[in-house]
């Protein structure tokens, strides 16, 4: 296994049911074959070494993550600690029960405040690592909020909330890029930066089917974001 430059977990919510972690970038969610360490294994880890608090009793067989960000995506990753009651939780994500936020930083300036891109995605034909928008591809929704916006070394960045209401792979990457806009640091839409890819997932909210309760989680921008635009929290 390759390694982390540095393995420690930020932990942002843990009941009997869940782990939420708040994932860095350069690291994968699931293995992807490759043998590269994985975020769950960190986790894993962690539970064994017990440098996780209120996860006693957490079998790290049975921990799976719930969602994907991609690798260099930063932001709150949901585990399920238990395989009892993880078939719940696979039910409300079928269900679209999340609500799902990003912050991200777009290159361009955006001509409207807020917008909702309605447009099919599907997989480019042409290179296999790609997705695009398409008329014979999957319905796909985001919402997108304008945040801020400066010049930042000769060219405009703009800094947006954004809502997906499905859950497409590349979503928010391709709709943005589509749009003339696409994230910043994003070498497969765009162009890569020293900066690294800027989006990162900030807010996760559903309703706990275990316990009814309404939760909502939250993960702060990271150091890449706030060095763009400071008062971003």
């Amino acid at each position: 296994m390759t390694s982390m430059p540095n393995t420690s977990l930020d932990i942002l919510f843990v009941n009997d049911a869940l782990i939420a972690v708040d994932k860095p970038a350069g690291i994968i969610v699931h293995s992807d074959g490759t043998g590269a360490l994985t975020l769950t294994d960190v986790l894993r880890e962690a539970i064994l070494a017990e440098k996780v608090g209120r996860c006693g009793g957490t079998n790290p067989d049975e921990l799976q993550a719930l969602q994907r960000l991609d690798c260099d995506t930063t932001g709150i990753v949901l585990f399920s600690r238990r395989k009892s009651t993880q078939p719940l939780y696979d039910r409300l994500i079928a269900e679209h029960g999340f609500e799902k936020r990003y912050l991200a930083v777009a290159r361009g300036r955006a001509r409207w405040k807020e917008r909702t891109i309605d447009e099919p995605i599907g997989r480019d034909r042409h290179d296999a690592r790609r997705m695009r928008v398409s008329r014979t591809g999957k319905p796909a929704r985001t919402s997108i909020r304008v945040l801020d916006a400066r010049r930042i070394d000769d060219e405009w960045l703009t800094l947006l909330d954004v809502r997906i209401e499905t859950g497409r792979k590349h979503q928010i990457r391709v709709h943005l890029a589509h749009e003339g806009m696409p994230l910043l640091g994003d070498a497969l839409y765009g162009k890569p930066s020293s900066r690294g890819l800027m989006l990162h997932a900030r807010e996760l909210a559903f309703t706990d089917p275990m316990t009814g309760e309404p939760l909502r989680i939250i993960s702060p921008a990271p150091d890449r974001m706030r060095r763009l635009f400071p008062h971003v929290k």
